[in-house]
């Protein structure tokens, strides 16, 4: 049985009429009327009953009719179904990132394509760049926003941003009166920081840059997320240095600050798996590089 016979069935069930069913399918007639006869003979069973003046169903016709709009019906819509998972306009996506990555363009990406595919399932995950390596690998997510590369050829990798770093202070530090401060000012100050074991390539880079600058920062707490380390700054537990996107977290009772020197910049990469050929990550890669350029430029 295929589905060109229940259309034909369909038609003639609701015009009870041959010939009008026929134009209504465009087609003759007699090639009509030998479709519903296979059909009946197909199914061993009388759908219509026929004579010269009228058309009318039979009982076992009229619940057939019924099933044949269902499953007329559930194939068109798994046909849609299918067409609109091949052109990535539904379906699930899982993205992965590095907590200071939510501010700035990241927002921007996501609500560019939450418009353009409002029907695509996103699973947005908070981890460190370390465990999106793991997970990427893992094929436990489709892409990642983190801080450092991966060197093996099975993960491809865009500069995504490439930020300055900014000290957090208190707002009634003394130097949060000054609109940008030194490297070396901030020598004696308890600094929070980062874990080395969550992120040991920002927290590296803190390290190696007042290092440069002529101190061994004093580490008196350490928190994991960059949010829990603004509020810490603003609990007056000591003072820190994060990337610039992180300043989004705005607190009446912290400032940021630039700094006077010239620093290190922070990457943050997009990435995902080589062999990973969904149309639905092509189509959020697009909408990211299209975001990345209209704002920045910097996306490479």
């Amino acid at each position: 049985m295929d589905l060109k016979k229940l259309r034909y069935f369909i038609a003639v069930a609701e015009e009870l009429h041959f010939n009008r069913a026929a134009k209504k399918l465009n087609i003759t007639q007699p090639p009509l009327s030998q479709q519903i006869q296979n059909l009946e003979e197909e199914l061993g069973v009388k759908l219509l009953e026929r004579t010269k003046r009228q058309v009318r169903l039979t009982s076992a016709g009229t619940i057939f009719l019924e099933e044949s709009r269902n499953m007329v019906s559930q194939l068109e819509r798994s046909i849609k179904v299918t067409q609109l998972a091949s052109q990535g306009k539904i379906g699930h996506l899982s993205i992965a990132f590095v907590d200071s990555a939510v501010g700035g363009m990241m927002v921007n990406v996501l609500k560019r394509f939450r418009e353009r595919f409002p029907d695509v399932q996103l699973t947005l995950s908070e981890m460190t760049s370390a465990q999106q390596l793991k997970a990427l690998h893992d094929g436990k997510i489709h892409v990642g926003f983190l801080r450092v590369l991966d060197p093996s050829k099975h993960i491809t990798s865009r500069l995504y941003s490439n930020e300055t770093l900014i000290a957090v202070l208190p707002e009634m530090h003394p130097l949060a009166l000054h609109p940008t401060v030194s490297l070396h000012s901030l020598a004696d100050e308890p600094f929070i920081l980062s874990p080395h074991h969550m992120g040991a390539s920002f927290h590296d880079l803190i390290i190696d840059c007042c290092r440069q600058h002529g101190f061994q920062p004093h580490i008196v707490q350490e928190a994991v997320q960059m949010y829990t380390i603004v509020n810490l700054v603003a609990a007056g537990i000591g003072i820190s240095i994060v990337p610039s996107s992180v300043s989004v977290f705005q607190r009446s009772d912290v400032v940021f600050r630039l700094f006077n020197e010239d620093t290190p910049r922070v990457p943050l990469y997009a990435s995902w798996k080589t062999d990973m050929s969904e149309t639905i990550l092509t189509n959020f890669l697009e909408v990211m590089e299209e975001t990345a350029n209209s704002q920045t430029g910097n996306l490479v």
